[in-house]
């Protein structure tokens, strides 16, 4: 059964063990090791659902503990304080300038990125901006109110990216956030003229016929990193085993995940698999929802685009948004991720 439990701090923690023996590699786990993992309950943490679901937690003696919360930007804190042992968020802005405040949290692995296809979100065009022959390229992003889930963000680097092959600056679009549902309703308002969505809400403001998908992020940013996964210090440093047991959780999951993309779609040979547990885990019951996004992609070794991090560190450096001394070599621990893909040797995708 899943477990779950909603963060409302100060929460205190503690380890919830139990004497069910579990058995890996032929040695026996005296005990069940609880990980705090926070979650946002979206599409992007299916990896995590997945490793619950098909029992990949158990199978390396570990109790998963799942914490939700409203945005990733609330978990570093009890992350570095060891309150939690797991995140699943975003290398933003604010996670480097946490880490320059002392705050150790580690990106360890991929919770979600953009290789060729599977774009999950997209530059948006007002439908009536397309029709009308107003927006034909990225340089008539040009003086437009432009909507994005937040600053200091990988989104807004992506919609960076954009501008740049337009020949334009970030400096020259009306930045606006909001919540990428409340997108939808700017749209049908014509509050906003432009904006950098995801998936669901892509698919919903094509359908109701409000805005254009004019670019998929996989198209202007490739493999951009978007989602990652997060590991407090504490859990590194105090947990190593546990650590490493859970990344080998975690990256069987991401495999069988793998094997349910297809052809930019949940279509693969797990993909009904995978969407029923998506339904069962997040807020989105309507399958049919999940069968006409585009998903989000993940390396099947779990490791890190180094590169799109540091363009993306590089672009909040020049808008000012970083704060002290800090490098994304601080911020990222790839050895979990690299030790497990070895141990489990080369992806082999499922066929059909």
């Amino acid at each position: 059964m899943r477990n779950f439990k909603n963060w409302s701090a100060p929460y205190a923690f503690s380890a919830v063990l139990s004497a069910t023996l579990a058995v890996h590699s032929g040695v026996v786990v005296a005990e069940m090791d609880t990980v705090r993992i926070a979650t946002t309950s979206i599409s992007s943490d299916a990896t995590f659902f997945i490793a619950d679901k098909k029992g990949y937690f158990k199978q390396e003696g570990l109790n998963a503990l799942f914490i939700n919360f409203n945005s990733g930007a609330k978990m570093i804190a009890p992350l570095g304080a060891g309150q939690l042992d797991v995140g699943g968020g975003s290398a933003t802005a604010g996670l480097y300038n946490a880490i320059a405040r002392g705050i150790n949290v580690k990106i360890v692995a991929d919770k979600g990125s953009m290789p060729t296809g599977y774009g999950f979100t997209s530059i948006m065009v007002r439908k009536d901006l397309i029709d009308s022959g107003k927006f034909k390229s990225f340089a008539d992003m040009k003086g437009l109110t432009v909507a994005m889930g937040a600053e200091g963000t990988s989104g807004a680097s992506a919609v960076n990216e954009a501008l740049k092959i337009g020949g334009l600056k970030y400096s020259d679009i009306k930045v606006v956030t909001m919540g990428y549902p409340q997108h939808l309703l700017a749209f049908r308002n014509k509050a906003i003229d432009a904006s950098l969505t995801s998936e669901p809400t892509v698919t919903r403001a094509m359908k109701e016929g409000v805005a254009v998908r004019f670019s998929t992020n996989d198209t202007f940013y490739p493999n951009e990193q978007v989602a990652v996964v997060l590991y407090g210090d504490e859990f590194i440093k105090s947990r190593p085993a546990v650590a490493k047991r859970f990344m080998r959780a975690y990256i069987k999951a991401v495999r069988f995940y793998n094997d349910a993309l297809k052809d930019g779609k949940l279509a693969g040979p797990n993909a009904e698999e995978v969407i029923a547990i998506l339904t069962e885990y997040t807020n989105i019951k309507d399958a049919g929802v999940y069968r006409a996004i585009t998903p989000s992609g993940c390396n099947p070794d779990g490791l890190i685009n180094m590169s799109s991090l540091e363009k993306d560190f590089q672009f909040f450096k020049e808008q000012g948004y970083i704060e002290g001394n800090v490098s994304v070599g601080q911020a990222v621990d790839n050895s979990f991720a690299a030790a497990v893909a070895k141990e489990l040797g080369p992806y082999s995708r499922k066929a059909n």
